[in-house]
This record gives structure tokens, sequence and C-alpha cells, in this order.
């Protein structure tokens, strides 16, 4: 690709060979991308780096970082938007929310009457074998019928363009406090790029999640005491769970905080107990209730999930959550959409082989040196295996795990994940994202937030997104909002209050902390939030 003006920060940008967001294969820049290219081709490539150090500087400043080797370092926010045009998400926006509708119909299926089983459309094996099936929490209901109240739906955009469903996240998705820190740091770095292309606005969530919750409260209650309950400053999502605390509003505590007494949860105050009517939590299951699970667990209270089978206390999103974030229970979710909701998927899934099914694991183990395997219950990009890319070794390593555990993997086809311009030592290069959209659901309606976190491998070929793979983020423009002139950004996105929100500890690997807390880096270890 070439710019009219010679020696840009675009020259010799040359796309991979997966499909390019920005530019088509002959060369020409796609229509949502052409302001800011415009923009970026005006710089001088100094210029576009020293903004991208102020950026880091910024993070850096705002806590946002994770720890690398002991070593505090930014959390990578690349320079270059990811633009998504409004017909994009209009595919994007409906067919996350059917998601989530027949996520919300399954859980309440399967810790249920479980017709989906007694149906055919499921087997019953698949759901009992589930690591995060807990017939504990069947028939506890809550108050408004929701189970997913904060959903991540991770998606990729294959060589063809096509949007696909990569892994659904109903247990304790994170991520979100990027999406608004990166809006807010480059709503302050491009502020007439941002007003002029009409980027719709993100900063609402928090009152999005804060109204959600409430309207999840036990029924008897008017005004709810809302928290968000976390493991503590080592946990890796700290800065989330503190901003999200701070921008809704609400009190941030610990199981320490909390106690129970009559079947109700109260939170210690100065001013003496008060009642809980709602608990975000983002603590994981096994670790919330020590007379529940585990009973080495100090993370959470004894006592919550009896107040939430009682109706005294809503957890969000609902225990048990889990199964339907099992890669296996993935594969059928073409089927439960048609099932429970009478549609045709809006978003295709990701072609998959069960590895339980002889035929399928015949298949993959011939062509296994092709494919990508994973664990059905992995997450942050562990254990997956990238057929091309690793040896004969490992995948001999890959192949006696598979068949002495065939329930427990999945294979797919190597996606060659959409590029995106991003900025490296060498000048804007091409390299992989997938998408990560969140949704709320109010139990009157499925909110996406427009765009979501987009994760970028910073290496070069590198298909695995994850931060805790060395991979960034992008904030994501979704065109079609409300344009403005000048060269202020909407006020909304420029005057969010993220006051008081010094910098906090933010670890991509809480177990390199050697004062970290046990409990806390075993909840990471066996999977934390997703």
């Amino acid at each position: 690709m070439t710019s009219e003006s010679p020696h840009t920060p675009w020259t010799g940008y040359t796309p991979a060979a997966a499909w390019d967001e920005a530019v088509d294969v002959k060369g020409k820049v796609r229509e949502p991308y052409a302001r800011v290219y415009a923009e970026i081709d005006r710089m001088s490539g100094d210029d576009l780096f020293a903004r991208a150090e102020a950026l880091a500087s910024t993070y850096l400043a705002q806590g946002v970082t994770f720890d690398h080797a002991g070593e505090e370092r930014p959390f990578p926010l690349d320079i270059v938007p990811r633009v998504i045009g409004a017909d994009e998400w209009d595919i994007i926006d409906p067919g996350v929310s059917q998601r989530v509708r027949t996520l919300e119909a399954f859980l309440a299926d399967v810790y249920g009457s479980q017709h989906c089983v007694t149906d055919g459309v499921i087997p019953r094996k698949l759901i009992a074998s589930s690591q995060y099936f807990y017939r504990s929490v069947a028939g506890v209901d809550p108050a408004n019928g929701v189970r997913v109240h904060v959903s991540g739906i991770d998606l990729v955009r294959d060589e063809h363009g096509i949007w696909r469903v990569l892994e659904d996240n109903v247990r304790v998705p994170s991520g979100v406090s990027y999406v608004l820190s990166n809006r807010r740091a480059m709503s302050q770095m491009f502020p007439d790029m941002f007003g002029a292309m009409g980027v719709r606005p993100v900063l609402e969530y928090s009152q999005r999640l804060r109204s959600a919750l409430a309207k999840a409260a036990p029924e008897d209650v008017d005004d709810p005491t809302i928290v968000v309950l976390t493991p503590g400053v080592f946990n890796s999502a700290y800065y989330e769970h503190s901003l999200l605390a701070r921008t809704m509003g609400v009190e941030l505590v610990e199981g320490r905080d909390l106690e129970t007494h009559n079947g109700r949860v109260y939170m210690r105050t100065t001013a003496g107990r008060r009642r809980v009517d709602v608990i975000y939590r983002r603590i994981d299951d096994d670790y919330l209730d020590p007379i529940a699970f585990r009973p080495d667990s100090t993370l959470g209270a004894p006592g919550i999930i009896h107040a939430a089978r009682l109706g005294n206390v809503t957890i969000a999103n609902a225990v048990g959550n889990g199964v339907a974030d099992d890669k296996l229970i993935y594969t059928y979710m073409p089927d439960l959409t048609r099932y429970y909701l009478s549609e045709e998927p809006i978003l295709p899934n990701v072609d998959t082989w069960r590895l339980e099914e002889p035929e399928a694991r015949e298949e993959v183990m011939d062509r296994l040196h092709e494919l990508v395997v994973k664990p059905v219950d992995g997450a942050g990009g562990k254990g997956v295996t990238i057929g091309p890319k690793v040896s004969k070794a490992e995948l001999e390593a890959v192949r006696k795990q598979i068949l002495a555990d065939p329930r427990g993997w999945i294979a797919q086809p190597v996606v060659q994940l959409s590029t995106v311009p991003t900025l490296t030592d060498d000048g804007l290069d091409p390299r992989h994202v997938d998408l990560r959209p969140f949704a709320i659901n109010d139990g009157d309606d499925v909110w996406v937030l427009p765009g979501g976190l987009t994760r970028v491998a910073m290496a070069k070929g590198q298909l695995i997104v994850n931060s805790s793979q060395g991979g960034g983020s992008k904030d994501t423009w979704v065109l079609g909002g409300v344009r403005h002139r000048g060269t202020a950004p909407p006020p909304a996105e420029a005057h969010a209050d993220f006051s008081g929100l010094g910098a906090v500890p933010q670890a991509a690997h809480p177990e390199d902390y050697a004062a970290g807390q046990e409990q806390q880096q075993q909840q990471q270890q066996q999977g934390g939030e997703s």
C-alpha cells in the first residue's frame, strides 16, 4: 500500500494473508477507516510514536498496568483505533443479544426441568460431566429471571470477513475496564477525529450495569444496596473491580466485609451492619462460600449461597453459569438457539470437532498438525495448541492428553483472525485481533455495549491475543452515533468521572507476586475471571 504523501506512517503498510479491516486486497482504504487513515497520514512517524508514548504514560499514571517479571508495565493500548462501521454493528449487536438470550434460556433449563435433555437436543452426560455444572444451585431462581447479568461474547472475523463466535463468557467476564479507560484516553488523544466520526459512546456502561443490578434485587426491596465483591488487591482484575464500584457509586467489598444472619447478607460499616441486596461478585464459584463449596476459602463469605436460595440476596452473575462456558456446550449453541428461540443463529460458530465422538476424534488425530486444539475448560489462551506452529513432540504430548480424556478437548481449524493496523517498533503493521462485546441483561432488554474490548496480538503472526500471552488492546470505535463539530469530543466521553481511582496493582500473572495471597493465586491459576 502506498500513500500520496511519501514517508508517512502508512508507508510500506501491506495487509497480511488474513482479512485486513482497514485496507482491501487492492490496497484501497476501506470506508470506515478513511478518516483515521487521513489523520495519521498527516503525521510524521515521530509524531505518531510520541503520541503512543504519551498514551502509555497516561496508562501508567492511572494504574492500568500488568506485572511482567516483577515489573509494572502499562497495559499495551495501541494508538490506532479499531473502527467498525454501522452496517457491521447492525449484525454484531442483534447477534450478541440473540446469543445471550439463548444462554439465559439454556441456564434456566439446565438448572430446572432440563427439557433440552429430554427432547434430545443435548446429551445428559455432557451436562453432568461439565466441571462447572453445580447441582447444589439447582432450583435457585433469580428474582427477575436473569442469570447472565453481564456477558462477554468473544468474536473473531475470519479470512472471508465473516464474524464468528469464538467462545462465550458468562461466569465472571472481565475486561470492560479497558474499554472504558481506552475510550477516555483516546478521546483526549484524538478529539477532532473522535467527535467528527460520530463514534458511539461507551461510558454509560457503569450506569447501565447499576440499573440492571438494581432490577435484579429481591422483590421486597425498593432501594437496593449493591456491592462489588472482589478477592482483593492481588487479583489481576482489581483495577476493574475498583473502577466499576467507583463509577457505579457502590461499595467495593471483600469477603471479610460481609456476614450472614438469619439467611440475609450484611455489610460491616462504621455505622453498623447494613443489609446487602445484590452482590456483583468477581470471585469464582468455588471460592464464593466456604460452606457450600471450598471450605478453605477466605475470599467469599459463609452462608451467602443459602441466602440466595432463600431469595434474600441476588448474586450476579449467577452461580453455576460456567456450564454454559464449557467449550463442548459451545458446539451445541446453534441447535440451542433454534430450540429455545425458534431462530436461526445470526452469528455462526467456528467449525468445531467434538473429540469425545470417535469419528471426529479419528479425523482430528490424522490432522492434528493442521488444527487448533483447546481444553474445554481453558481460559486466557492456556492449553491452546496451534498445530502448524508446534513441534512434533508437542503434538504427540497433546495427542496423549486427548486420548486420555477426549471429553476435555475440542478441535477447530486455524482461523486467520482479521488484522488491523498496529504501531510496532518498525512502524504500522497488520496484527491479528479479536473482539469481546459486553452485554448487560436487565430482564427486559439485552443491551450490547457499542464496541467492546479489541484484543490485539502484538507479535507478528501471533493468533493468541490474550494479555497473558503478550497481547494488548485497541479502542473500538463503532460508527453511527451523533457527529460533533469543532474540536471537542462528546461531553459524555470527555468528562466521565474517573477521579479517585489512584494507581492500583494490576497483574496479568498474580502468581508472580511473592507476597500474594495464596488463595487469590489459586483462583487465578484455576481459571479466575474469563
